[in-house]
């Protein structure tokens, strides 16, 4: 049993990390419905500026906090070329986001090589509730928790988190008031590349990232995403923790490998349910 609640305790810690690349792929999409494939590449990059700043000397805090601001940067950058003109379709700009993802990976081995790297965490060991857990998992546990809270007052007490809310809505709407839709697009771009640099420096010491990395992050992080349909933050949440904690099951009874197998079982299942209760609820409709 305590076996079971340790690799339970090590799956809600991922959980949580996926669950901040997950609420990127909802903040971008429930602006612009765009599905950011690229979402992955800003924790890839955030885990690997924060290494280097570490090597240079620079403190823990800044170095991560730097790397999550130049994620966020990134981000905005990403959805600058993606939503191109006013006009571009989500289709294109999804396409163009896709074809950013693979091209980064010239950047990324050309600035810090093929081979895998991380960092060090929090170090020590924890009793968490009578399980030990390492400290840099409760630390991921611990930001995610202020991540949302923080996310919660963006959204509802400030003027620019009112106008990404009311973009998602009704954009046409929005436009009517004045809220410039374009430049909300670029601002959830921004915050989707902040949230998955925050990710991205959470899980390097747990998991080293190389180039690549960004597939497995992504794909976890959009399964999560698909829970929640790509709209709810709070369900991605959901939806992140019950993937980590399978993913954690799988790997100790199981094989590591398998985990990737996991994530997208676990999706696919996700998006039947999602299809069949949306083909009840037209027919219950359509009865009526």
């Amino acid at each position: 049993m305590t076996l079971f609640l340790q690799y339970a305790a090590s799956g809600v810690a991922t959980g949580c990390a996926f669950a901040l690349v997950a609420t990127g792929f909802v903040a971008i999409y429930r602006v612009t419905r765009v599905v950011n494939f690229a979402q992955g590449v800003f924790a890839v990059l955030a885990g690997m500026l924060a290494f280097s700043l570490l090597g240079w000397g620079v403190p823990h805090i800044l170095a991560e906090f730097v790397a999550v601001v130049v994620a966020g940067v990134s981000g905005a950058a990403v959805g600058w070329v993606a939503l191109g003109r006013r006009d571009t379709t989500p289709l294109a700009s999804l396409i163009i986001t896709l074809g950013l993802g693979i091209g980064s990976y010239a950047a990324l081995i050309l600035i810090w090589g093929d081979q895998p790297i991380s960092f060090d965490g929090l170090k020590g060991n924890l009793l968490v509730g009578g399980v030990g857990m390492q400290a840099q998992y409760v630390m991921v546990i611990c930001m995610t928790g202020v991540a949302f809270a923080a996310l919660g007052w963006f959204f509802n007490r400030t003027y620019i988190g009112r106008g990404l809310t009311a973009c998602s809505s009704n954009p046409r709407a929005a436009r009517l008031v004045g809220i410039d839709v374009h430049a909300m697009g670029l601002v959830a771009f921004g915050l989707g590349g902040a949230l998955g640099g925050l990710a991205g420096v959470l899980l390097t010491p747990l998991q080293p990232v190389a180039f690549n990395s960004d597939v497995g992050i992504a794909i976890n992080g959009f399964a999560a995403a698909i829970f929640g349909g790509l709209l709810r933050p709070g369900a991605a949440l959901i939806g992140a923790l019950v993937l980590g904690v399978a993913e954690a099951l799988v790997a100790g009874y199981g094989q590591a490998s398998l985990q990737s197998g996991a994530a997208l079982l676990i999706m696919l299942g996700i998006m039947v349910w999602r299809a069949s209760r949306a083909s009840v609820l037209t027919a219950e409709e359509d009865n009526a």
